[in-house]
């Protein structure tokens, strides 16, 4: 495994300025601007795994081969069955309905473009498929630019996010996804994706670029960059301070008030006199 542990790149400014016209921001930069999707170069876009448009990008996606078929009487609920034979959960996700109604074989493989998820009840591996490259079968094929083979590899995942879990002994990594609010005025969702592997140094709290592969249901690391410490929220803690209950002098500071208008006088100890 190739881990590699890294500081944020600095851009030049020519750079950074085409930086702030793209997609996703992190959480100390605000949120993504409008239309962000449009202002990515055009030959980007048509790649099944777009290049991240900012370094600490938040994002979980794959690709994997195999067949769909859905298990209900409905199209959009089923599981992909890869060409080694797994089978996952998965659902279609509106985009490609039409696609998948009109245009395709579903008793052919076909490379999908995925979301990964982990199931939180069952912690299985469970995919929504947003979209399927096949350039040639789609008329996609013109300006499209050259992907490496890592980049149309079945099983190959992108995961970008916040290292919240940790164990080098289970080999267990979760990374926590912020997805930015679709529509102005609503709160930022989250969501965690649990994966095998080891990082190096302490990865919590930091953003992590993880290049990952799918071996049967799972998502195993195979590089790692890591991008830098997030900023933590402090817990608030309750200090137990003088006049609560439980504290043996609390009674004698206590006043007459409305709510309490008697108050429990001290104890009293007696005191024996010496005998003469």
């Amino acid at each position: 495994m190739n881990l590699a542990q890294n500081q944020p790149p600095e851009l030049p400014s020519s750079e950074k300025q085409n930086t702030k016209k793209k997609l996703a921001v992190s959480p100390q930069m605000g949120s993504s601007p409008k239309n962000s999707a449009t202002q990515q170069p055009e030959q980007e876009r048509k790649l099944p795994i777009p290049t991240p448009s900012h370094p600490r990008q938040y994002r979980a996606i794959g690709l994997i081969k195999g067949k769909y078929s859905y298990t209900t009487d409905r199209l959009t609920q089923g599981e992909l069955t890869t060409t080694e034979g797994t089978k996952i959960e998965a659902v279609l996700l509106g985009r490609i309905i039409s696609l998948v109604k009109n245009h395709l074989d579903l008793d052919k493989d076909h490379l999908w473009v995925v979301y990964p998820r982990t199931n939180a009840k069952t912690d299985h591996l469970h995919v929504q498929i947003v979209g399927v490259w096949e350039p040639e079968t789609l008329s996609q094929a013109e300006n499209v630019a050259e992907p490496s083979t890592q980049e149309v590899e079945s099983g190959y995942f992108s995961i970008r996010g916040e290292v919240v879990y940790y164990s080098e002994e289970k080999q267990v990594v979760v990374v926590k996804i912020k997805q930015f609010p679709k529509k102005e005025g609503e709160k930022p969702k989250f969501f965690k994706i649990e994966l095998k592997g080891i990082l190096p140094g302490k990865p919590l709290h930091h953003f992590w670029d993880l290049k990952v592969r799918l071996v049967e249901e799972t998502l195993t690391v195979e590089e790692g960059t890591d991008l830098g410490a997030l900023p933590v929220k402090k817990k608030i803690g309750f200090k137990r301070g003088k006049g609560k209950p439980g504290n043996k002098k609390s009674y004698k500071s206590r006043k007459p008030s409305p709510r309490n208008p008697k108050v429990i006088p001290p104890v009293k100890k007696s005191i024996k006199k010496p005998s003469k």
